[in-house]
């Protein structure tokens, strides 16, 4: 018995039906319905315009595939496993919607280069989707740093306390990380531009067709100029789960911060009920576990961009079937930064900053040192010999249970007699953030230099 699929003239048997199922992709890459018929479309305007296919011939199938994508969007489809995948199986409703015409489709065209095509352009697409997304948090975080320029708190290295910052200083760290994440997005949405239509299975065509018509009626920059590498690079599929990751990464940060934070030992934050848990046992607990799983979800996203490098690292030119695998990395990773992106900005747009705790965590732990040392360095002392006086300064409050502050004139002066009474101005809290009024410094007025400078990014980036 002759095979019945689209490529079967070539065989005489049909394929088993668990080589169907472990062949097909349809489970997953249905999702690319749209891209596909959109791709369709244009190759198709293409074909007529060439005079590859008639008018008429082009008018059927257009208003064919307009059909089939209103139908599947209104769930009246259902995709057949032995199609095998998405490409197929549009193929095979439009020739059974519009008899012999939709044979004419795929003149000039191969699964090889379709394919890519649809994944690019679903990556564009998702690239500026993740984009948004990010803008929408940039905000929010801007939002919260206004509300606290002025809000002190301890700064870490080591996990350790170090010196005293604002807490919107310290989030607007987080601002600049998804700006680099957004640079990152941007280049690689540069990278994917370039179309793959018309490379066919790896040689190009013999048909006269027009690849820049293509090109400009799908929205791409350029087509690609190698038919080899059109059909056979995944480098923007992997470069976008490379974004993800470092997107996932900053996230993972930023959720370990708060749930130290909303912890009782720190007590800086409090979640919002609408984004916290409860124990099954204990009544007393709230749990971060939005933050948890944000922070969990990052490994995945890490073994999805492990997964297609293993799969691509070894691939002779130009197609392989092993390619297929990079739709579900791809998919998954980009479910899963949307998901993560759009509960967390919630998250923290909800958050309650507790001002007070963050001032008396601040308050201890010798957060003042480098500016007593600054402060005997700007009397002229080398800087490594005030640092030695400071230690020992730090050391002497150690034993004797008090803060820096909390030393009488007498006492410093036993230490180094440069000290005078400027000196508690020198180390007050207040001052030790306010007195760092460099460019990117935790001074208020820094703080809010820095703020209108993001301002005018998000305005130029929406």
């Amino acid at each position: 018995m002759a095979n019945d699929k689209l490529w079967g003239g070539r065989f005489c048997a049909q394929t088993d039906e668990k080589t169907d199922d472990f062949n097909s992709s349809v489970r997953f890459d249905k999702r690319l319905y749209r891209e596909d018929i959109e791709g369709s479309i244009a190759h198709t305007k293409m074909l007529e315009k060439q005079g590859i296919i008639s008018t008429v011939d082009s008018k059927n199938i257009q208003e064919g595939l307009s059909k089939i994508l209103k139908d599947i969007e209104n769930g009246k489809v259902e995709f057949d496993v032995a199609c095998e995948d998405i490409h197929m199986n549009i193929e095979k409703l439009l020739t059974d919607l519009i008899g012999k015409s939709g044979k004419k489709l795929h003149s000039a065209r191969s699964r090889n280069d379709q394919v890519a095509l649809d994944t690019k352009m679903y990556v564009k697409k998702e690239l500026l989707n993740i984009k948004n997304l990010l803008l929408e948090l940039e905000k929010v975080i801007l939002n919260k740093a206004k509300e606290n320029t002025k809000t002190i708190m301890p700064g870490f290295t080591h996990l350790q306390k170090a010196q005293p910052i604002t807490f919107a200083h310290h989030i607007l760290a987080y601002f600049e990380m998804f700006k680099r994440d957004i640079s990152r997005l941007e280049d690689t949405y540069k990278r994917a531009n370039t179309c793959p239509l018309g490379a066919c299975a790896l040689a190009g065509t013999t048909y006269n067709i027009d690849r820049n018509y293509t090109c400009e009626l799908l929205g791409f920059e350029t087509p690609a100029l190698n038919t080899i590498d059109a059909v056979s690079d995944r480098d923007f599929v992997i470069e976008t789960i490379s974004c993800i990751s470092f997107i996932m990464m900053h996230l993972s940060r930023f959720c370990e911060e708060i749930i130290l934070w909303c912890s009782q030992e720190y007590n800086f934050v409090k979640l919002d009920d609408r984004y916290s848990t409860g124990s099954s046992i204990m009544p007393q607990k709230k749990n971060p576990d939005i933050a948890e799983l944000v922070r969990g979800k990052c490994g995945r996203v890490y073994g999805n961009l492990t997964g297609i490098l293993t799969v691509m690292k070894a691939l002779p030119l130009a197609y392989n079937k092993d390619m297929q695998e990079d739709k579900e990395f791809l998919f998954d990773s980009v479910d899963t930064v949307k998901m993560c992106l759009e509960i967390f900005t919630k998250m923290f747009d909800t958050l309650v900053i507790n001002k007070n705790a963050m001032l008396r965590s601040a308050k201890n732990g010798f957060l003042n040192a480098t500016d007593v040392a600054d402060y005997l360095t700007k009397k002229g002392m080398p800087f490594r010999d005030t640092h030695k006086i400071a230690g020992e300064l730090v050391f002497y409050c150690i034993q004797n249970s008090k803060n820096l502050e909390e030393l009488t004139l007498d006492e410093f002066k036993r230490h180094c007699e440069l000290f005078d009474a400027d000196i508690y101005s020198a180390i007050s809290l207040e001052n030790c953030v306010e007195n760092r009024k460099t460019l990117g410094a935790p001074s208020s007025e820094a703080t809010e230099h820095v703020i209108e400078i993001c301002e005018k990014y998000i305005k130029e980036k929406i």
